[in-house]
């Protein structure tokens, strides 16, 4: 058999892609545990976010010990989702990408009610750098918070923006059906 040069790139490729996904893990260093106000979630699931074959960020999943992934997004549980950023970003394309995958989600009615909500939130962006770390945690008491490489930026009890804003990474039709599978798998 003659491997051509296209087909030989190609098969190391698809043999150091998961490589390089558990590398960018590592890099990533979620904790296995974490503290939202008195809950001990764990690390369910992680992955990473590949767009035409750039990592972009590292995700990560938590929930309660005994509550699977989909149950904890779908009964609105306490969880959180971290991401760990590889490429710097600019504040508005982020802005961009999340409405467009809102708007893709959501329909008008639920768009206007959520407006001033998200933009609220969307006022604590900056520019993302390499090595930054955002996460949005949902706990049922507190309602949504959002950080940027550990201090809190925003916090909101409105439960739709919750659902809505999450949903963006762990609802059907969002940034990556891929990654939301990986993230809310189930891994008994």
């Amino acid at each position: 058999m003659h491997i051509t040069p296209i087909l030989a790139i190609t098969l190391l490729l698809g043999l150091a892609l998961p490589a390089l996904g558990n590398e960018r893990l590592r890099e990533a260093n979620f904790t296995r545990q974490v503290q939202l106000e008195q809950n001990a979630l764990e690390l369910k699931n992680q992955d990473v976010l590949t767009y035409l074959w750039v990592d972009v960020y590292a995700a990560a999943f938590y929930a309660a010990p005994d509550t699977r992934p989909d149950i904890a997004v779908d009964e609105r549980l306490s969880q959180r989702l971290e991401l760990y950023y590889f490429r710097d970003i600019k504040r508005e394309d982020v802005i961009k990408a999340a409405w467009v995958t809102l708007e893709r989600q959501h329909n008008n009615e639920t768009l206007e009610r959520l407006r001033p909500l998200v933009d609220a939130l969307h006022q604590h962006f900056a520019d993302i750098r390499s090595g930054d770390r955002y996460a949005l945690a949902y706990h049922p008491d507190r309602g949504l918070t959002l950080e940027r490489n550990g201090e809190t930026l925003f916090n909101s009890a409105d439960p739709l923006l919750a659902r809505a804003y999450l949903g963006i990474w762990l609802a059907p039709n969002g940034l990556s059906d891929k990654l939301r599978d990986n993230l809310l798998a189930s891994r008994e």
